[in-house]
């Protein structure tokens, strides 16, 4: 007997290991973002879902899952996906010095060299206009270079007893300067001697060889950089329709059958032994 109950048990047993599985395991994939807001509504019949993304500059909008899924009776598939950019800006006071070259050092002539606003970029991104500040306007000599020139002067000398040139002097000062006898013209009247002497000498100066003309402008200059993008998955989602179960509920009613089946077979072989066991003993005891 405890045969027959293993057999039916080994027979159950297999039965249920042919069967079609009812349920199947579901692959969860980790997603390598994750929403920062998921809302959910209804659209007529069907339903919308939108994951919003916040990506900084760095991440890569690729790894947005965008897969079918379902969720609670609802089968998602993806509509569309927006992607909205975000900006910042960043504000400061800044200031710059104009630099000129000129040769004249005359104010209006340099005036219109000068631009009253000019738009400037620093190295570092900023951008804006700056306006002129008069007041720090200055003009200074790029260099020096010095030129000499002869400058002569003339003296008379009347009424000389002889035209002889050791009346006249051999040098004066003129204006500062020390200049050297260069000529004599001589002219007579009356017995005496008018002496025209010219003198000559030399003179240095120094001259600007250009000008350089500064001017400060100032005023405020702004960067614009992007912030974090904001990418929004929507999905549409439809109700997911029962499906016939896998399971063939037949399989019930085979295993009694065949439990059955294997149970009268057991019995019969039991009694014809039985039976046989009884004629034995029969033809003995006659």
């Amino acid at each position: 007997m405890k045969r027959t109950v293993s057999l039916c048990i080994t027979a159950l047993l297999s039965c249920l290991l042919t069967c079609p599985a009812l349920a199947a395991d579901t692959l969860l994939l980790t997603p390598t973002l994750y929403p920062t807001e998921v809302n959910e509504y209804a659209s007529g019949e069907e339903m919308r879902l939108e994951r919003t993304y916040c990506l900084s500059p760095t991440d890569d909008p690729a790894s947005i899952p965008v897969g079918d899924f379902d969720r609670e009776g609802w089968h998602y598939t993806l509509l569309d996906v927006t992607r909205q950019e975000n900006s910042k800006s960043d504000e400061k006071d800044y200031a710059e010095t104009y630099t000129l070259n000129m040769d004249t050092k005359d104010m209006e002539k340099i005036m219109p060299q000068l631009a009253a606003e000019r738009t400037v970029t620093t190295e570092d991104g900023y951008t804006g206009t700056l306006v002129l500040d008069t007041s720090s306007i200055k003009v200074e000599a790029a260099g020096y270079n010095t030129s000499t020139k002869t400058v002569t002067a003339t003296r008379t000398y009347p009424n000389l007893s002889d035209a002889d040139i050791s009346f006249v002097p051999k040098s004066i000062t003129d204006n500062g300067r020390t200049m050297e006898l260069a000529d004599v013209q001589w002219q007579e009247s009356d017995g005496f001697y008018h002496a025209s002497a010219t003198y000559t000498g030399k003179v240095s100066s120094k001259y600007a060889t250009g000008y350089i003309v500064t001017a400060d402008y100032s005023g405020e200059v702004v960067r614009t950089t992007m912030d974090d993008t904001i990418y929004t998955a929507i999905f549409s989602g439809t109700p997911i329709q029962p499906e016939r179960s896998a399971f063939d509920w037949r399989y019930l009613l085979i295993l009694p059958a065949g439990a059955g089946v294997a149970g009268l077979v057991v019995l019969g072989r039991n009694w014809l032994k039985k039976r046989k066991n009884e004629k034995k003993w029969e033809e003995y005891t006659k």
